[in-house]
């Protein structure tokens, strides 16, 4: 009698050797740095959704105010994580190229940098916090444009404790210890939800218990990280008195690849609530089909947005020892293996739409249109998601950083913005025709990439 298992396994064994080995990682290296990557996008995932649905128990103002400010909160944050990733790039092409001193010192010159650039930006948001939600939510409710102005302040006072929270993460990727990011991670979150429980289901306090949760969350998130690089990790070797020392030489090579992201980012998401803005015309009721929709869709995500991260440390060890096939051959690799996720998940989450409906406490009259949102882009994301957003990711690993910039705000700005007007407020489409923008952006950047991807000029970049 012939047995199944073994012949599945041996099959199995092939094909992750003929799809994720390399001479820079086999598939085993490869798979132990997505897994912690994928459980942490799952929980990070879950957990916004869990904190959607428990803020929706405050009401529909409390609600669209937390949408609108996390969509400026995105804005921001993704910045200095912008940065961030130029320190990923650089630890993971030192660590490729085996120069374990240059690894050390670029992860503390990227956590230095990214204090500095997150209390700049908290600063100023606190100080003019009035006006610039004055001129991006001029329109709203009086009784949401309060608790966003409470949200978007607490907001920014834990703007610095989560910024060194993902610039130690970044850094403990670049060198493929995924693990211990992952145990930060869910250290964080779970006392981010535990709290979100008591002071928001128990408590009853909203916004204000919301804010409190993700401060005290995200200071003890930044603590656990620092003790854990400074007292239990020897790859990085961080030191207080080195980071207060700004070495221009290893900041230089950081910006080259967080500055353009950075950037990109400010731009993307600057877009991104431009759109949020249009969506504010459509009234009270779109913004929070908009928000609940946004939080079911990140669930399709979970593993590509793996991908997406993991992709900076694979590609950057391969460029780090100049193999351009391997990056080649990972990147394909890794596109296929997004697309495949999003067909399974799509397959998963679909028939639970009734039930997801019934955590967020959505009224009856914007069910349909959340099904639409949820619909359409489950349709779109195996197709145009993982060239518009994984292939960026690997192309920024090797170095090719301008070019991925330049075009991402491009198409963001000269597609989708200006598609989303047209669609959504003067044809009246409203928010599905928003979205239908945004997919349609995705096709475009998908295309830009894919021809970059099938030349030669980005890999020419030579950062170590």
């Amino acid at each position: 009698m012939i047995r199944i298992e073994p012949i599945i396994r041996k099959k199995t064994v092939c094909l992750l050797d003929k799809y994720l080995t390399g001479d820079s990682l086999n598939y085993k290296q490869v798979i132990a740095l997505i897994i912690p990557i994928l459980v942490d996008q799952a929980f990070l995932i879950f957990m916004s959704l869990l904190n959607t649905a428990m803020i929706s128990s405050a009401g529909v103002a409390a609600v669209s105010a937390v949408s609108m400010v996390d969509s400026l909160n995105i804005f921001l944050v993704n910045v200095f994580i912008a940065v961030a990733t130029g320190g990923t790039v650089i630890v993971a092409q030192y660590k490729g190229s085996r120069n374990a001193a240059m690894v050390s010192k670029t992860a503390t010159q990227a956590i230095s940098a990214v204090t500095i650039f997150s209390l700049l930006i908290s600063a100023f948001v606190i100080i003019f916090n009035e006006p610039t939600l004055k001129l991006l939510f001029g329109k709203v409710d009086l009784d949401v444009f309060q608790n966003a102005k409470i949200y978007l302040i607490g907001s920014c006072i834990s703007y610095p404790f989560i910024a060194i929270f993902q610039a130690v993460s970044g850094a403990l990727r670049g060198v493929g210890e995924t693990k211990p990011c992952l145990s930060l991670s869910l250290l964080m979150n779970l006392t981010n939800t535990g709290l979100n429980v008591l002071l928001i289901t128990t408590l009853h306090m909203g916004v204000i218990g919301l804010v409190i949760s993700t401060i005290v969350a995200r200071v003890i998130g930044m603590l656990a990280s620092i003790t854990y690089i400074k007292k239990y990790n020897r790859t990085l070797s961080f030191k207080f008195r080195n980071a207060l020392r700004i070495d221009f030489t290893i900041l230089k090579k950081i910006m080259f690849i967080g500055l353009p992201f950075a950037a990109e980012q400010l731009f993307f998401n600057g877009g991104k609530l431009l759109t949020q803005t249009f969506i504010v015309q459509l009234g009270t009721l779109a913004l929070t089909a908009n928000a609940i929709s946004n939080s079911i869709t990140l669930l399709f995500q979970i593993g590509p947005n793996s991908l997406s991260i993991s992709i900076l440390t694979v590609v950057g060890q391969c460029m780090g020892r100049r193999n351009i096939g391997d990056a080649r051959k990972f990147i394909k690799s890794f596109i296929g293996l997004s697309s495949i996720l999003y067909v399974v998940t799509s397959a998963i989450l679909l028939p639970l739409f009734p039930a997801l409906m019934k955590m967020f406490s959505s009224p009856d009259e914007i069910q349909h249109t959340i099904f639409i949102l949820v619909l359409i882009t489950a349709i779109a994301q195996p197709i145009l998601w993982s060239p518009a957003f994984v292939l960026p990711s690997a192309l920024r690993a090797a170095g090719d950083s301008n070019f991925t910039s330049i075009t991402s705000l491009l198409t963001m700005w000269l597609f989708r913005v200006v598609s989303g007007y047209v669609l959504g407020i003067t044809l009246g489409f409203g928010i599905t025709g928003v979205w239908l923008a945004m997919i349609g952006e995705w096709a475009v950047r998908g295309i830009i990439f894919e021809w970059r991807f099938k030349g030669n000029k980005w890999y020419a970049h030579k950062l170590v």
